[in-house]
């Protein structure tokens, strides 16, 4: 139901804001409470983007602030583990990128973010990125007096929640660019570092490694994307869906909004965590997604330390020693009585990176080697620039140019489709540049460690003329347009589009820390293109109906490539205990949607199957990588017949019949109500919309989301500009009283991608309230 205009009129008192005597802030909510705000100036732009953003998400914002402050110990005590969500709220406590006790967790924050360095970064970053900063730290403060007393529930009153300034920015922005390196090593850096007060004792050989070193974004995160171009699309114009696949609680939340200075910028989409930047979105010509790209952010190097050197701290660099920096912090933490005790560490770095020890790696500190960790991502001060500069592109071409001027992008692939018809992937993300041949030379010490030789210069990062120091540019990142289709689900650059694969330049090709090529893709990345590659042999030409459906279509891949030989085996078997189980997958119709009855059942019998040795009859063919492997062997149907008895065996113990819906055991709890949810889980079996829930199956289902789709996007074209559909599917705020909450799930659930109101007419006909700030 429309809700009737609300207009809310506030001056400004700050006088640091109020540079300008006629600055002016609109914050307009349309449907769902999606945020526009519109400004005079990227100052009042971040002002205004901050108040909207705190209305609806204040408390995790604050608990956010807090990680990267390092204070998490002062407030909850140093062995606590970040905030759980309660009920749907914001909680810390599943952050899938770093998880930690809080005292850890603080000596990571403030022994690797180097707020100095931040600092002279940003020095350097335009004056709009700037602006845009110090207002959004303003907007947040003058929320915060406005709403004194009457914050939400779980955060109202709370000491932890204070003011804050750009610095506090600056930090909470260097942690999203760690997701993909720092952060993924956080245990390992803690582990090098020391107790000021302690004696040195180092190792007297490395360990023996029982795990592999971690890769960056844990295993299964990612997103789909597909953009559409002109020889394939019904009006000749592009069409882009952006699916992520990103955390349902905790600090990586996507927000609608929509951001505009009028004639310099006005972009549409969604901002990830809370930044004042659309980072996923679209203007009136171009609409661009991401993906997590299968590329590495980092290496590490292997030192040679001066045994002469009791600390360990002296390394020898082309024959030369060197010392290390240390860098020593201090920690506050609750103690059980109430008293703050003040613990300090030091940090120590090279002049690559800082030194990890992370004994299951085979990672240690002896005293003649240490190994270090080059993070190409632990300056990376560029993101705010990288997010306007794309937003203000008009096509593919102007946006591959942002990209690669400012080379900000973190960890991300970006896939986009433009109204002249241009569909375009690009790795532009942040990778180091260590070429084929080093990988292929003596500096290449450890392959599994990616861990080069540190004592010559020659085995260091190269450097590109058109890029920051140590990263590779324009002419060394994969990339296509196409006016046909291209698509990304997480695997690397080599198959953006089912028929070309990309071949780097000669005569090696692309780095190796781009990604593997000729290799299996994921189930996922297959469905992706098997469902397009099918449509087009039906249709020729696609219009955004068709890419909404594809998205929806709930199919379960693994189902389609093993059900055949299984039901076969299956009913051959004569097996009393299998009767009703191969019954129910026979009937199925091997989808993931809520009334799919033997969806559950497959799900736990691949989750047992799905890793079973010599499973296909038809090995991966790099000519053929959407179609194979392919074909159950028939020396693995026994096994396959196992996995099916444990998982009826085991679902019967757990009271769930095997012929159960999805919807009455995949669900969000919100306020007590049970939403139900459609889609399978991902790569592991070939979903192309997927959900990971937070825990095994139960008779009560398999609890809340942990992570997956999240914010949808579709977005076509027209003669006049943008044509665009979504949702943000959690919702736009974290507090259980919020409209905003749980709305987005019940469209979710039915399959409903709803308009996103991008023009001043289609704001003004979906408004439901709207808010002035001024300044004097």
């Amino acid at each position: 139901m429309k809700l009737s205009t609300v207009a809310l009129l506030s001056t400004l008192t700050l006088s640091n804001f109020a540079a300008a005597a006629n600055v002016r802030t609109e914050i307009t909510r349309t449907t769902r409470g999606v945020v526009h705000v519109k400004a005079s100036d990227f100052r009042s732009l971040g002002y205004g983007a901050a108040y909207a953003y705190a209305e609806d998400n204040v408390c995790m914002f604050a608990d956010s602030l807090l990680t990267v402050r390092g204070e998490r110990s002062r407030y909850f005590g140093g062995a606590a583990p970040a905030t759980a969500p309660v009920n749907g709220e914001y909680g810390a406590g599943l952050d899938m990128f770093m998880q930690l006790p809080n005292e850890q967790s603080d000596f990571f924050f403030k022994g690797y973010l180097d707020l100095e360095q931040l600092r002279a970064g940003y020095a350097t970053a335009s004056k709009e990125v700037r602006d845009l900063l110090a207002g959004y730290a303003e907007g947040y403060n003058r929320f915060l007096a406005d709403k004194k007393g009457r914050l939400p529930k779980a955060c109202n009153g709370a000491a932890w929640v204070k003011p804050i300034t750009v610095d506090d920015l600056y930090l909470f922005i260097g942690e999203k660019a760690l997701h993909a390196s720092g952060e993924a090593f956080a245990a390992a850096i803690v582990g090098a570092s020391r107790d000021p007060a302690e004696p040195v004792s180092l190792a007297k050989a490395m360990p023996a490694a029982t795990a592999p070193m971690p890769k960056g974004i844990p295993e299964g995160v990612g997103s789909n994307a597909l953009a559409v171009g002109s020889a394939v699309s019904s009006n000749g114009k592009g069409i882009l869906l952006g699916n992520p696949h990103y955390p349902w609680s905790g600090t990586d939340r996507f927000y609608q909004m929509h951001l505009t200075v009028p004639g310099r910028y006005d972009v549409m989409g969604a901002s990830l965590g809370g930044m004042p930047f659309v980072t996923i979105g679209f203007n009136r010509n171009l609409a661009w997604s991401h993906t997590v790209t299968s590329a590495s952010h980092f290496t590490t190097f292997r030192l040679a330390l001066d045994p002469s050197d009791p600390t360990g701290t002296t390394y020898f660099f082309d024959g030369a020693p060197r010392k290390m920096t240390e860098r020593q912090v201090a920690v506050e933490v609750l103690q059980p009585d109430g008293k703050l005790v003040t613990k300090q560490r030091s940090f120590f770095f090279s002049h690559q990176g800082a030194v990890i020890v992370l004994p299951q790696a085979g990672i240690g500190w002896t005293s003649d080697s240490a190994f270090v960790l080059a993070d190409a991502n632990r300056f990376n001060t560029r993101l705010g620039d990288q997010w306007l500069k794309m937003g203000q592109a008009d096509d593919v071409t102007q946006l591959q140019s942002a990209i690669h001027a400012v080379k900000g992008l973190p960890w991300v692939n970006t896939v986009a489709a433009d109204r002249k018809g241009n569909a375009m992937y690009l790795d532009g993300s942040v990778v180091p540049h260590m070429t084929t041949d080093k990988f292929m030379s003596d500096c290449l010490l450890v392959p599994a460690l990616l861990a080069f030789d540190g004592t010559r210069s020659e085995c260091g990062w190269g450097q590109d003329a058109d890029a920051p120091a140590g990263v590779f540019g324009a002419a060394n990142a994969p990339a296509t347009i196409r006016q046909d289709y291209v698509g990304n689900s997480n695997d690397s650059y080599w198959l953006s589009n089912a028929k070309a694969p990309l071949v780097g330049p000669a005569p090696f090709g692309y780095s190796p820390l781009y990604g593997a090529v000729g290799t299996p893709q994921s189930l996922r990345t297959r469905l992706g293109f098997k469902q397009v590659e099918e449509m087009l042999a039906e249709r020729r030409f696609l219009r955004m109906d068709d890419v909404q459906d594809l998205m929806f279509e709930n199919r379960i891949y693994a189902a389609e490539l093993v059900l055949p030989s299984l039901l076969r085996a299956c009913f051959k078997a004569n097996d009393a205990r299998l009767l009703v189980p191969c019954a129910t997958l026979a009937a199925w119709d091997r989808k993931a949607d809520l009334d799919s009855r033997g969806a559950v059942l497959f799900r736990e019998f691949w989750n047992r199957a799905g890793t079973l040795p010599d499973l296909w009859a038809t090995p991966f063919n790099p000519a053929d990588p959407v179609n194979t492997p392919s074909g159950v062997a028939v020396a693995a149907e026994p096994a396959l017949l196992d996995a099916l008895r444990a998982a009826s065996a085991a679902m019967q113990e757990a009271g769930v019949p095997v012929y159960g819906q999805l919807g009455d055991y995949q669900f969000e709890t919100r306020n007590n109500r049970h939403y139900p949810l459609h889609g399978g889980i991902g790569n592991e079996d070939g979903s192309y919309s997927s959900l990971h829930m937070r825990s095994a199956l139960t008779a009560k289902g398999y609890g809340n989301v942990d992570w997956g789709t999240s914010y949808i996007q579709l977005v076509g074209f027209d003669n006049a500009g943008a044509v665009a559909r979504g949702l943000l599917v959690y919702g736009q705020s974290v507090d259980p009283k919020s409209p905003w909450y749980a709305d987005q799930l019940t469209p979710f659930a039915q399959k409903k991608l709803l308009p996103l109101p991008f023009s001043e007419q289609q704001i003004k006909a979906e408004r439901i309230s709207s808010q002035v700030l001024t300044a004097k």
